[in-house]
């Protein structure tokens, strides 16, 4: 199955109302009351009310034109400013070692994406270094231990309960010294509401800026695609507290609220680095924002 099947496959319960107002709206034209329905298809689809709006003006200014394709085109203005050259572009451009810190709350699939982000780049002819900074969890080094010996990528680790920080500082020490392309920094999954986790995670920032003046050069925020619009509120969070440049949003595939992809778009200027839509290694891809609209609506942008 190709990227773009494997996108519409996972997306197919998110488009399952979206594509029935889709096409009561070719049927019906404008009817205010088609239109409705389409109007809560999208909000059910956690597509954010700042996009719907948006999304709702131009079909009701647009009463002429083809409907699907006026909302396509929407989308996709949408969604553009969140596409960005891939990570392996970025990092290739970027000073070596280039430094990712991963961010998130616990249970979005952080780790897991880190894992197969590095498995990623290797495959690409880059030399990936995983770091364990999440010395809260002893289950959360053994996975990424695990997942490194899966991959052929070796792992920068201390024992639990040691300083996060100080892992971090052994990490890109080892880094440099081996001459590897890109240090991938797992963090503890931390409540975006916690004051005292998010210093910590500043503190990290401020070592890595020490050692190598200008890192991290990504803040890499990891996403779960089920929870809609509080995907949206952690992002904001994220950003206000550590800067985030950057997101990964996991767990697409089998939710009804993939289209807060769209709602993050509209309201924050952050590039979507990473999509996930399924498990294997090859499910985790770069963000296309025409693919996604065709694959949201469920027909060809």
């Amino acid at each position: 199955m190709g990227w773009i099947d494997r996108l519409k496959e996972g997306l197919t319960k998110t488009r399952k109302n979206v594509h029935r107002s889709m096409l009561e709206l070719v049927g019906q034209g404008h009817d205010p009351a088609v239109l409705e329905d389409v109007e809560a298809s999208l909000l059910g689809a956690d597509v954010g009310v700042r996009a719907v709006d948006r999304l709702m003006t131009r079909l009701r200014d647009e009463v002429g034109s083809d409907p699907i394709q006026t909302l396509k085109d929407t989308l996709v203005e949408i969604l553009n400013p969140a596409q960005s050259d891939s990570l392996e572009t970025v990092i290739r451009s970027g000073p070596k070692p280039f430094v990712i810190l991963a961010v998130g709350v616990n249970g979005v699939g952080k780790t897991t994406s880190m894992a197969k982000l590095a498995s990623r780049l290797k495959r690409q002819g880059l030399t990936p270094l995983l770091v364990a900074a999440d010395t809260f969890r002893a289950a959360a080094t053994e996975q990424l231990e695990i997942w490194g010996t899966r991959i052929g990528v070796d792992v920068i680790k201390h024992r639990q309960g040691a300083d996060p920080s100080a892992v971090v500082f052994d990490g890109l020490a080892a880094a440099k010294a081996r001459g590897v392309d890109v240090v991938l920094i797992d963090t503890a999954g931390r409540l975006h509401t916690k004051v005292n986790l998010m210093d910590e995670l500043k503190k990290m920032k401020r070592v890595l800026d020490r050692e190598m003046p200008g890192a991290p050069h990504e803040v890499l925020l990891t996403l779960d695609g089920t929870i809609g619009q509080n995907a949206l509120a952690q992002a904001k969070q994220f950003h206000e507290a550590v800067g985030v440049t950057g997101l990964a949003l996991t767990k697409l595939d089998g939710t009804s609220k993939g289209g807060v992809v769209v709602a993050i778009a509209e309201e924050l200027a952050i590039p979507v680095r990473l999509i996930g839509v399924g498990e294997q290694e090859e499910d985790l891809q770069d963000f296309h924002a025409r693919e996604f609209a065709d694959a949201l609506l469920g027909v060809q942008a």
